[in-house]
């Protein structure tokens, strides 16, 4: 497996909702827990710079990561990380332990291929269209897919490809995946028609300008008219 996540680890011997408070603020670091697999549930906390660093790959949501605890390395996926509502700060997180035959249910994103050399595209001028961006299957841990890929070079225009199209891969299926639930993936459509503005009419731009004129004529006299009357009066009215 390429690019694998490993985390360091403490045991965390203070818990409750106050303790991890104090864990997050004086410790730096991240409550969490190991469970499953048959096996005695471990409370832990790990390194905020760490998780906040691998929550940066979508590995760290669909793969098997490693936490390295007391020396010892436990093989976990991440079943829930939980945000501050607000300023999503890192408030805890569960992993789920898992060995080569534990069957699981995980959300990988679908990765598009050919996009720019599509035939309904490139030859015909569709657009392409995306329905779904990630997808919940069911594998052994050991098998899990970085992504689920999707090959759109000879997708033509009007042509689409379902759920039940897709080529998943050995011990890959998804869950309750039948006729009834079948869901489009992406497809191929025509592109809506771009409506021109339509052209000004002569005759009233024409009338418009011809108005333009005669409101200039009258703004121009108005001041005239309005400075004579003013020097006659001027004029008249005697010195004292």
């Amino acid at each position: 497996m390429s690019n694998e996540i490993i985390l360091n680890a403490d045991a965390r011997l203070r818990t409750g909702t106050n303790k991890n408070r104090e864990i997050r603020r004086e410790d730096s670091m991240v409550p969490a827990v190991i469970y499953g697999n048959n096996e005695d549930t471990k409370n832990i906390k790990v390194p905020l710079n760490e998780i906040t660093k691998a929550c940066e790959s979508e590995l760290f949501y669909t793969q098997i990561l490693k936490i390295i605890l007391d020396g010892n390395e436990e093989k976990v996926v991440l079943k829930e990380l939980q945000r501050e509502p607000e300023k999503g700060k890192l408030l805890h997180a569960d992993f789920q332990r898992v060995s080569s035959k534990t069957k699981l249910k995980v959300v990988v994103p679908v990765k598009f291929i050919n996009e720019e050399e599509c035939h309904g595209v490139k030859m015909e001028g569709g657009a392409l269209t995306k329905a779904i961006r990630e997808i919940e299957i069911s594998c052994l841990a050991s098998n899990i897919p970085e992504s689920i890929d999707v090959d759109v070079l000879e997708l033509k225009l009007n042509e689409s490809i379902r759920l039940t199209e897709l080529s998943l891969g050995e011990g890959v299926e998804i869950p309750n995946l039948d006729e009834s639930n079948d869901q489009m993936v992406v497809n191929v459509i025509t592109p809506k028609e771009i409506i021109e503005e339509e052209p000004i009419i002569e005759d009233e731009a024409e009338g418009g300008a011809e108005g333009e004129d005669a409101a200039t004529d009258e703004a121009d006299s108005a001041p005239e008219d309005v400075s004579t009357e003013a020097e006659d009066s001027a004029q008249e009215t005697p010195t004292k």
